[in-house]
């Protein structure tokens, strides 16, 4: 032991090796500049970044990268960066969701790897931050979540616009005619601004939410704007915070309990957060053995009203939602209306209640009062379910038209969003704004990995006959930007022969929200004598990654994740080769 450091250290079966073993891993490290004092048992932390310039919400993460390592440096640490692919799902194809798992393997293999006692995730785009959530969760070393940080607010001719909210706003503006493409063009620039993922309340800003919730990440941090220096203050103080919490073993698996997933499920009401955390925080749950149904997405929330008003659902972003006091604030608004577990403990080795003592809101616009809510209790995500969708459907109630929400209207079939797409523009096209609209064969296998194509664009006929909206049933996902009566995640997907896949054009579909149903109104005997006819749709993949998540992948009421990778695996060292 040297100045009274520990030396049964993880990584010091590394660095703290006698003989050859010893001096290849030291002396290949000191090519860096390190010295040899900085093997001396003090604490070896990961610094794992998804920085990349394919993924345009994580470009920024090496400078968020350099704070945290200041922060290790101040309390004692030795940080060591390493990078991991980043899922960005504005770019990748065929959906960022079908490489979700794989990054979710690579974080927790290189966690595992390599000589480390703790680690700090850096993520930013929708999928990376449940990826490293995962990954963490499996090996269980103590680890703490930084999110990138939203854009600042997009302006547009004197108007806030939100990334991914007005995409779909603007196109329908450009379809009917009260736009030019030039405007649309000028206004791609004003919409993503500064550096920082989604500023709208979608699934990038919902999981970085999620993980303050789940206690993952420091109180607060969820909101800073990327290009604000307290975003970099909350990173250094993420590096100091991760350095005492190996020195007090805190493990994910003591802070990702039963009651912080609840209070998760809830939080992501209260914000009016994405359907996209359904089937994250499920497949979290696998991870650390946390039983976690569909069922609890509806019952945990009914009593829960939308207190935030950000787009979609509402009007402002997240740069408003961070003056106006963050999510603190929402979940101390929550915790005094006992909607919340105050116990669980923290990434700060405090707990709930204890890190919201002093939270307050900053106004009454943008997070509202538990007694005067933005949107009433009940006004949630809606799990369904009905001979449609057996294992469960989803709908975001607060994104849909209050009219549609009980609806019964004939299905327009189409096999995939490919070919909806081909026809929606034809003027002669057979759909009123009584239709259903039925995208099927985009799931996890069918597509594969499940899109965010579940909200298409309402018919050009339709939008310029001044319809606004239409019921829509797709197996597969929408953006957390999205808005619209979509009924999301039907499970099992048609491609594994769910119900879907035996719906008919003209079929009646019953939409029963209120009561949460979704059913077809057909008799039993002609689905049965339909499933006779139905063949599996043929392999189209034999080998590689893509080969390997249609054999393994599980459906979305399950958090679409690999099941051989439920569960956790340790940290025990590897074995040395040297």
């Amino acid at each position: 032991m040297t100045d009274g450091r520990r030396t049964n250290r993880r990584s010091q079966a590394w660095f703290g090796a006698q003989g050859r073993s010893g001096m290849l891993y030291r002396s290949w490290m000191r090519n860096q500049g390190f010295g040899h004092e900085v093997f001396d048992g003090r604490p070896v932390i990961g610094v794992a970044t998804s920085a990349s310039e394919l993924a345009p919400c994580n470009a920024h993460l090496t400078r968020v990268a350099e704070a945290v390592k200041r922060g290790v440096w101040q309390a004692g640490g030795l940080p060591l960066q390493f990078p991991t692919m980043a899922t960005g799902e504005t770019l990748m194809r065929p959906t960022a969701m079908l490489y979700r798992n794989l990054m979710a393997m690579e974080v927790e293999e290189l966690i595992r790897a390599n000589p480390l006692d703790g680690v700090v995730l850096l993520s930013g785009c929708d999928k990376t931050t449940p990826a490293m959530l995962m990954g963490a969760a499996s090996v269980d070393l103590p680890a703490v979540m930084v999110t990138g940080g939203p854009m600042l607010n997009g302006k547009y001719r004197g108007q806030d616009v939100g990334s991914g909210t007005h995409v779909w706003k603007f196109e329908e503006d450009l379809k009917t005619g009260r736009m030019t493409e030039e405007e649309c063009f000028f206004a791609e620039g004003c919409m993503a601004r500064s550096n920082g993922h989604c500023m709208t309340m979608g699934t990038a800003s919902t999981m970085a939410c999620v993980a303050e919730a789940l206690g993952m990440q420091l109180p607060g941090s969820a909101a800073w704007p990327a290009v604000d220096s307290r975003r970099m203050e909350t990173a250094q103080a993420a590096g100091r915070r991760i350095v005492g919490m190996v020195e007090e073993e805190l493990r994910p698996s003591r802070i990702l309990t039963r009651e912080a997933f609840e209070n998760a499920i809830r939080v992501n009401a209260a914000i009016g957060g994405s359907t996209n955390a359904v089937i994250h925080l499920t497949a979290l749950a696998g991870r650390v053995g946390v039983e976690l149904s569909l069922r609890d997405f509806d019952d945990l929330v009914r009593a829960v009203p939308t207190l935030v008003n950000l787009m979609p659902s509402g009007t402002y972003l997240m740069e408003d939602f961070c003056y106006a006091g963050g999510l603190p604030a929402v979940m101390a608004e929550l915790l005094g209306g006992e909607l919340l577990h105050g116990g669980p403990v923290t990434v700060t080795g405090r707990t709930v209640a204890e890190n919201t003592e002093h939270a307050e809101r900053v106004g009454s616009d943008v997070i509202t009062a538990l007694d005067a809510p933005f949107q009433p209790a009940g006004t949630g995500i809606a799990v369904l379910s009905g001979n449609l969708c057996p294992d469960g459907a989803v709908i975001k109630q607060s994104a849909a038209s209050p009219h549609l929400l009980t609806h019964r209207g004939p299905a327009r079939v189409f096999d995939s969003p490919e070919a909806y797409h081909e026809v929606a523009d034809d003027p002669e096209l057979d759909i009123d704004e009584n239709t259903v609209i039925v995208i099927r064969n985009a799931g996890p296998r069918g597509y594969p990995g499940m899109p965010e194509v579940s909200n298409v664009p309402l018919p050009a006929k339709l939008l310029k006959a001044g319809v606004t909206d239409m019921v829509r049933v797709c197996d597969g996902r929408m953006s957390g930007t999205g808005y619209g009566t979509v009924v999301l995640h039907v499970a099992p997907e048609a491609a594994v022969g769910g119900p879907l896949a035996l719906v008919r054009d003209g079929d009646p579909v019953v939409l029963d929200v209120p009561n949460r149903a979704l059913r077809l109104d057909v008799d039993d005997a002609e689905l049965a004598r339909r499933r006779q006819e139905w063949t599996p749709p043929a392999e189209r993949y034999t080998g590689g990654y893509t080969w390997l998540y249609t054999r393994h992948v599980e459906q979305a009421d399950r958090g679409a994740d690999f099941g051989f990778l439920r569960g956790s695996r340790g940290h025990e060292v590897p074995r040395d080769s040297h």
